[in-house]
């Protein structure tokens, strides 16, 4: 059975040990390597390109910076969610008590560390390519350094995997899913938030000749001449049912640039995603645009500022659309 559906967002005393259950994912020793590896030269030894900070480990397999000034971006981009999904921080239908979670890609852990306080019962894993994360975080949560494009390595399967926005750093999103639903346990949830990074606009004040239309499309075809899929949200429902998912649900919302809106809620997502995208830009572009494309950082800087100048406008009606997609693990898998 599937649903889809299209909706505005109106869519030190006491030190207490772990408990990773009989079959822990891996050894003792290996728990601890997974700590210290954040400390190896590989992870840590940062490249700067543009005046922005990019990861080490797995060089170049993800676009966007790690810097203090992403990872803001990035808490932001949390907010927008949150207020966008009115509070809640996933949308499938969890049990009350899940057991193991994982955040694939978790950057600044913010989710993961909200879902620790919500589930203190539960084991919360989150993975990404830079350490980071906070070193202070809830008791049943843990970060460790990995590339979930790799072949996932773990001994028990998980209640709950969760990602959003990681588009940016996925090449190969059939694999990624099935490797989703094979380390799921039966009845088992995954739920992905992705966008479609296609501008638009209702009214047609979105004009070709605009720095944004022409910025907006460059960097589309610059992502898929990188092997990357820019827009993966509209074929998450396709790609989880394939994977062998059933119950998939995809739930549409609009996220207008700025606060044009008529309607109280997507005024206030267009608040944030008009904030993320004004702190954001060289960051989705930089590396893009030099890399791909042959800009220099000083050209990329002019685009942005005639973006930023246009984005201003309250006649400019800018949107694109978030998707959240869910489906469950059969029972008898």
């Amino acid at each position: 059975m599937a649903a889809t559906t299209e909706q505005p967002p109106i869519a030190i005393d006491n030190v207490e040990a772990s408990n990773y259950g009989e079959e822990p994912d891996s050894a003792y020793g290996e728990e601890v390597g997974s700590y210290t590896t954040s400390l190896a030269s590989n992870v840590t030894d940062y490249k700067v390109e543009n005046n922005r900070r990019y990861h080490a480990y797995k060089e170049g397999s993800y676009v966007l910076p790690n810097d203090e000034k992403e990872s803001d971006r990035l808490d932001i981009m949390h907010k927008l969610i949150e207020v966008t999904l009115h509070g809640k921080l996933y949308l499938a239908p969890l049990p009350s008590d899940p057991q193991r979670i994982l955040d694939i890609g978790t950057g600044t852990g913010i989710w993961a560390m909200e879902m620790g306080d919500k589930f203190p019962k539960a084991e919360i894993l989150g993975n990404d390519l830079s350490p980071i994360q906070p070193r202070w975080v809830p008791p049943n949560v843990r970060f460790e350094i990995d590339d979930v494009e790799e072949q996932w390595t773990y001994h028990q399967k998980f209640d709950f995997i969760h990602s959003r926005i990681i588009g940016y750093g996925i090449k190969d999103w059939p694999k990624l899913l099935r490797q989703c639903f094979e380390n799921t346990k039966p009845g088992g949830m995954v739920e992905c938030i992705e966008n479609d990074l296609k501008v638009t606009s209702p009214d047609g004040s979105l004009k070709s000749d605009m720095a944004l239309y022409k910025f907006n499309r460059e960097f589309l075809k610059a992502s898929v001449e990188s092997g990357m899929e820019p827009s993966p949200g509209p074929l998450l429902e396709d790609l989880m049912k394939k994977a062998g998912f059933e119950d998939v649900t995809a739930t549409k919302f609009v996220w207008p640039v700025g606060t044009w809106p008529a309607d109280k809620h997507l005024k206030e997502i267009g608040a944030w995603n008009y904030l993320q995208i004004q702190e954001g830009l060289e960051a989705f572009w930089y590396a893009l645009f030099t890399r791909q494309l042959g800009y220099s950082q000083q050209e990329v800087d002019v685009l942005c500022a005639k973006v930023r100048a246009e984005l201003k406008n309250p006649k400019l009606h800018a949107m694109f659309y978030l998707y959240v997609v869910y489906g469950k693990k059969p029972e008898s898998k």
